[in-house]
């Protein structure tokens, strides 16, 4: 539970930090992300020796293709966070992951050909009215929010297809960001437009953190997955918008109209019923898993006692009277 807070708290409060690293521009801050994520995750992976997925991902184009979707929806994802954090859009953003779960919903439905409940088909429809109250208010589409939600569930789509862990997913889709980050790096040096050591050694020292911002929630976040219960870490995933919400509101100062709170709170009311069904359904599940198991073991137990009367000596079955000595 502390894994998954943690992941999840660091992931609500980063607003605070992208701020820290201007003045350099969102796509050079994404470089630097990149750049420096997979510094810190090949020095994880070098201290737990854990190397062997490089042979097997090699020799599967069909992942390796999967993992450069991967990388490139990932990009759009953190590029397009930071930069609405950096232009005073954190509200908004927030607005992305609280849709996430229902995107990803239709998403199932639409690519997986899943099959949804009755609850689940009421919280799409009202997370549907909420994006429509929220286009109608604001007189556009909340693109921001919309990119957000659609690249991170594609994102979450691809994964689940490569199916590796999150700290090897981490270093593999860098490797493919890496060349270019770099490369555009380099070309904002050799154009004189790169921040990175213009501002002095803190802000250079800022820059290089963001592999660590990337990487230490994702290693939480993996020691959390492994132990916690789906349900329980379906929940906590929505500790990260609360806390950007809050961030944005309280803090940030951010602007909520009317209709912007009439939009968030169908959203809000979308999760409510998503996540009372994913516990119900959970409840049942685990119910039926016990009632399964209590039948096997009952069976197991008479299969026992039978075998054990058929396997029993003739004179342990005979009357006292016919016993020797009696």
């Amino acid at each position: 539970m502390l894994y998954g807070i943690g992941a999840y708290g660091m992931w609500g409060l980063v607003p605070l930090f992208w701020p820290l690293v201007k003045p350099a521009g969102a796509v050079e801050i994404l470089a630097h992300r990149m750049v420096w994520s997979l510094a810190v995750v090949g020095l994880a992976l070098l201290a737990l020796r854990r190397w062997g997925w490089i042979r097997e991902l090699v020799r599967s184009p069909r992942k390796l293709a999967l993992i450069t979707v991967a990388a490139t929806v990932i990009s759009v994802n953190w590029g397009v966070y930071i930069w609405a954090v950096n232009d005073g859009r954190v509200v908004e953003a927030s607005l992305g992951y609280f849709i996430n779960p229902l995107v990803t919903i239709a998403l199932g439905v639409l690519v997986l050909k899943e099959r949804l409940r009755r609850a689940q088909w009421v919280a799409v429809g009202v997370g549907f009215a909420a994006v429509v109250v929220l286009a109608v208010g604001a007189g556009r589409p909340p693109w921001v929010s919309l990119t957000l939600a659609f690249s991170f569930a594609l994102y979450g789509l691809v994964k689940k297809q490569v199916n590796i862990g999150g700290l090897e997913s981490l270093a593999a889709e860098t490797a493919v960001q890496f060349l270019p980050a770099l490369g555009y790096l380099l070309w904002l040096g050799n154009s004189g437009s790169l921040a990175f050591g213009a501002h002095g050694a803190g802000h250079a020292a800022l820059l290089a953190a963001t592999g660590l911002v990337t990487a230490i929630p994702l290693i939480c976040f993996g020691a959390a997955a492994i132990r916690v219960p789906l349900s329980t870490l379906g929940l906590l995933q929505y500790l990260a918008p609360v806390f950007q919400f809050l961030l944005g509101v309280a803090y940030f100062h951010e602007a909520m109209p009317a209709e912007r709170w009439a939009g968030f709170s169908l959203v809000w009311l979308a999760l409510t019923i998503l996540s009372w069904d994913a516990l119900r359904t959970a409840r049942r599940s685990r119910a039926a898993v016990e009632a399964a198991k209590a039948e096997a073991e009952a069976a197991a137990m008479a299969n026992v006692e039978t075998a054990a009367t058929v396997a029993a000596p003739p004179e342990a079955l005979s009357t006292p009277s016919a016993q020797p000595g009696r």
